[in-house]
């Protein structure tokens, strides 16, 4: 009898997804009005932009008891099948998801599925579907000081039943596309499993776990979240790590995790804006070499909104902060070029709709990142210099050598094994292959 391997990892990626990049908005702090209304207007903005995934913060009433600020953290859920009034109604946001659709925009909802607020009705109405800590008390997640939330306990059935029957009422009554889960490596795997079920019933959706974990992927999320590419990038933003940092996550990408799994690069998100800082405090001069390669590598590249704008300042979490957008900065049009590059090169394709990185061997291995990724005829080669010392660096091996378009410079040349590249501090360099125009 043969030992055939078995198919272990099962979510299928929708075609529309092949290409897309994902956009987080805070509605809070997207527009002026800090509204449903104001996400709408801003949505041609978005595709513009050329992202395909809308992801909402959550859109739930804020708990008022123990809560942190003057508003709230969105996080801490009073109803999950309700909508915040700070945000509209169920008209304006119904608005926002048919002008989405209206532009091929897909729209996930923040789900929040670990805990809730502490004045939420199942408190009272179901209290042994929450967890209790050693005095038999309710409690927020141990060890953190998420003191505005409490944990429920998913060995209750019917808490599995309420939730999944609460996700399902924002698909059939809204149309939205899928979820982003909170904390999703806190709830069982069973229980994901059983919900992309039930909610495939209802349409299929699109699954983003809040979470870096490839059992995930086996029957429940369609994307996780690379923690550990952006914290390699950031440490070797701020000089703490060496290159073979990014290299083992590479490896570990290729070598552990399906083929088909999507797993979200990101240089900033809310967490870690309004805690570590904004993207150019955690990675400096770094900054857009990080921005090239989280969509020129393996990986769906997230947009936390106002980035674009050069992401000014670190938002409040817990009170009104509008972003202050700025028209035309060079991060936003960075984003664009390389996006626009990502959805006409199938190479530069999500999970197995996309190619392989394929490194190629420099003289500068301790300052130099290069790699190819070759698909349907287009090649694309991108170095980049992750230090901040000018470096001289020659390649090896024959897979680069080819006639290309240097992007950034918008010029033919043709690279032999007698090329040398110069660099200065975090500097960067990509090439398409010249018989692929670039636009």
């Amino acid at each position: 009898m043969p030992f055939n391997p078995q198919p272990q990892y099962l979510v299928d990626q929708p075609k529309w997804s092949r290409n897309a990049v994902i956009y987080q908005v805070n509605t809070r702090q997207f527009s002026t009005e800090g509204t449903f209304k104001g996400v709408t207007k801003g949505l041609s903005h978005i595709s513009d932009l050329g992202a395909k995934i809308v992801w909402l913060m959550p859109i739930h009433p804020i708990g008022k008891k123990h809560r942190k600020g003057e508003l709230g953290s969105p996080y801490s859920v009073k109803d999950f099948r309700a909508i915040n009034p700070e945000f509209g109604d169920e008209h304006s946001l119904k608005a926002l998801i048919d002008q989405a659709h209206a532009l091929d925009l897909k729209v996930i909802l923040d789900w929040v599925p670990n805990h809730s607020a502490w004045d939420n009705d199942l408190v009272t109405t179901h209290p042994h579907w929450y967890a209790r800590d050693y005095k038999g008390d309710f409690r927020p997640s141990p060890w953190w000081d998420w003191s505005d939330i409490i944990e429920f306990d998913y060995n209750e059935p019917g808490l599995r039943e309420y939730m999944i029957e609460a996700m399902c009422y924002w698909i059939s009554e809204f149309d939205v596309d899928g979820f982003r889960c909170d904390v999703a490596g806190y709830v069982p795997n069973d229980f994901w499993q059983q919900a992309k079920t039930a909610l495939d019933n209802v349409k299929p959706v699109f699954m983003l776990a809040e979470w870096e974990n490839r059992d995930l992927h086996e029957q429940a999320f369609n994307m996780t979240y690379a923690w550990s590419w952006n914290e390699a990038m950031h440490e070797i933003a701020q000089g703490r790590a060496s290159l073979d940092r990014l290299r083992k996550y590479y490896s570990w990408n290729e070598r552990a995790w399906p083929r088909r799994a999507y797993r979200m690069t990101f240089v900033s998100n809310h967490d870690k804006n309004a805690w570590d800082g904004t993207q150019r405090e955690q990675f400096g001069d770094c900054l857009e070499a990080a921005i090239v390669l989280s969509v020129t590598g393996e990986g769906m590249p997230l947009i936390h909104n106002g980035q674009e704008a050069g992401e000014s300042k670190r938002l409040a979490f817990f009170e009104r902060d509008p972003i202050e957008w700025q028209a035309d900065h060079p991060i936003g049009e960075l984003y664009k070029l390389l996006i626009r590059l990502k959805e006409r090169i199938p190479a530069l394709w999500n999970g197995e709709y996309g190619a392989r990185m394929i490194q190629v061997p420099n003289s500068q291995p301790e300052q130099v990142f290069s790699f190819i990724r070759e698909l349907q005829a287009a090649k694309v080669f991108v170095v980049l210099n992750l230090s901040s010392a000018p470096v001289k660096v020659n390649f090896s091996e024959s897979l680069y050598q080819d006639e290309y378009i240097d992007v950034f410079a918008s010029q033919c040349v043709k690279l032999t094994d007698s090329f040398t590249l110069c660099l200065g501090p975090w500097q960067y360099r990509v090439y398409l292959s010249a018989n692929f125009p670039l636009f």
